[in-house]
């Protein structure tokens, strides 16, 4: 059995402080300054005897090591790396060069901000190549990664357990620092979900004496966080409301509740994507216990923003007309409540997944079909809420391609095709109910001068049953709009944009002519 190596955070339990061979842990930090700490603490928290080594991105080792006490190993090397993905993947392969790097613990210190714009699939195939190399070469690697967006990557991370041994992150809190441990696995079995106080006291990480304890348990179904806008003035209604008086202050203390009830409070849409941001973390980190509550102050939330917020995890959003009674009456119904829909690992690809399909106006059969039976298959997009097709028929003389050219479809995402008899609109995240309004919009004709009949289908699989039939009722040539289908010449739009100039008109005769006529 090889060496078990120890993280630097002294009075910590073995369950989350061991690192046996051939694994990978890593730390995320918010500042540089603590992830430089971390480095120094550990390598002082080893035996003598111990092999390590230190690597770098960005700063020399030796810049590093300014706060080492006199314990912990005899000898420590030290290595630079370049500040590429490469790095990571070539750790270990390169190092062999050098070294045998089995039984050394590696701690590699990455440069600020490295991952500032990876994605989690990158991300995912990293922390699996570097776990691979540790189980090849028999060594112990800890990542140290600090960046100011480090919940991204903590997000991102929270389900790699086949791929990380440990997972955690180390940021302040008041006069403190939060280890918030993700999942650690050991030699002594696997935890998670913990969240533990330290301080940095004589050149070390020291777990404070008050939690130096078992872990603290889940009894916190009864709690409820809430800015304080919810209750429009009142006091706290029990001993279990705690009011905060900015959503920031909301959500540093809803990272370390377990089964609470959080509630966000929404003044203008331009503050959805940083609440979504907080309920996404939230909801990756600490679990589907939670209750995210998202109350609108005023009405303000589009259609898509609250699919933003639905699809970021959160478990309710009351509207801004709602009264205050009944926001309560609401918040009591999702109290038991898991949380069950998928959520997924970065909030960007929830954004683009959200967007409106990238396509508006006039497309051929086929493709029309494709592009909403993709949007059907998109998982992230709430059931019956992708949108409205509608199948028109034109009025009796009308070609289907004439009525087409009556259509103008003005939104992203709203798309239209068409064959002998009758025209199919997708309108992307329309609601039933606003169908009407929609097509006054759309046609620059009242709709019932250009429509006889109409058909709706709003729901998954209705939309579904839909497009197979329509597949067997393509037309042989696409109807195309007549703009489109007969274009002017460009001889003829020059000719019949050329303004015209104005020519005199005698209309009668001169005074004189008519005096010399008497």
């Amino acid at each position: 059995m090889g060496p078990i190596f120890s993280v630097g955070i002294h009075a910590l339990w073995n369950e989350l402080r061991h690192m046996p061979t051939g694994g990978v842990w890593w730390v995320n930090t918010e500042r540089y300054e603590d992830a430089a700490r971390l480095a120094n603490s550990t390598i002082s928290a080893q035996k003598n005897d111990a092999k390590v080594a230190l690597v770098t991105m960005g700063t020399t080792p030796k810049k590093i090591l300014t706060s080492l006490s006199e314990e912990g190993p005899d000898e420590i090397l030290l290595y630079k790396a370049q500040n590429t993905k490469n790095s990571l993947y070539s750790l270990l392969p390169d190092m062999s060069c050098n070294i045998k790097p089995k039984h050394y613990l590696i701690i590699f210190l990455l440069q600020d901000n490295f991952f500032r714009n990876i994605r989690s699939e990158t991300l995912h195939k990293i922390a699996n190549q570097i776990n691979l190399q540790c189980q090849k070469y028999q060594c112990t690697l800890l990542v140290i990664n600090p960046g100011n967006r480090s919940d991204d990557q903590y997000s991102a991370l929270v389900n790699a357990h086949r791929s990380l041994n440990g997972l955690a992150s180390l940021r302040p809190q008041n006069d403190a620092w939060c280890f918030d441990v993700a999942f650690w696995c050991n030699e002594k079995g696997v935890s998670a979900r913990q969240q533990l106080t330290i301080r940095w006291q004589q050149s070390r990480w020291e777990l404070c004496q008050s939690v130096q304890s078992a872990p603290q348990p889940r009894s916190d179904e009864r709690t409820i966080l809430s800015h304080q806008a919810l209750l429009e003035g009142a006091p706290p209604l029990s001993e279990h409301w705690r009011l905060f008086d900015s959503n920031q202050a909301l959500f540093e203390a809803a990272r370390g509740a377990q089964a609470a009830t959080i509630i966000f409070s929404l003044t203008n849409n331009r503050d959805v994507e940083t609440i979504a941001h907080d309920l996404h973390a939230l909801r990756r980190q600490r679990g589907s216990a939670l209750k995210l509550v998202v109350r609108e102050s005023q009405a303000s939330l589009r259609a898509v923003d609250e699919r933003l917020l639905m699809g970021s995890g959160a478990s309710l959003v009351i509207p801004g007309s709602t009264p205050l009674s009944r926001s309560l009456t609401l918040i009591e119904s999702v109290q038991g409540q898991q949380y069950s829909r998928p959520v997924p690992e970065s909030l960007a690809e929830l954004v683009g997944a959200l967007r409106p399909l990238q396509l508006r106006g006039w497309q051929p059969w086929g493709e029309f079909c494709t592009a909403i039976e993709a949007l059907l298959h998109n998982p992230l997009i709430p059931e019956d809420n992708r949108g409205v097709l509608v199948a028109l028929r034109p009025v009796p003389g009308l070609a289907t391609g004439q009525a087409l050219s009556l259509c103008r479809l003005k939104r992203q995402g709203d798309i239209m095709a068409a064959n002998d008899q009758r025209i199919v609109l997708f309108l992307s995240y329309c609601q039933v109910n606003s169908l009407d309004i929609a097509l006054k919009n759309i046609f620059s004709l009242p709709p019932e001068e250009v429509v006889s009949n109409r058909v709706v289908w709003f729901e998954d699989r209705q939309i579904a049953a839909e497009l197979v039939q329509m597949r067997t009722q393509a037309p042989r040539h696409d109807i195309m709009p007549a703009a489109i289908a007969h274009p002017i010449a460009r001889g003829e739009e020059t000719q019949s944009a050329r303004r015209h100039q104005p020519q005199p008109v005698t209309l009668m005769a001169p005074e004189s002519a008519y005096d010399d006529h008497q």
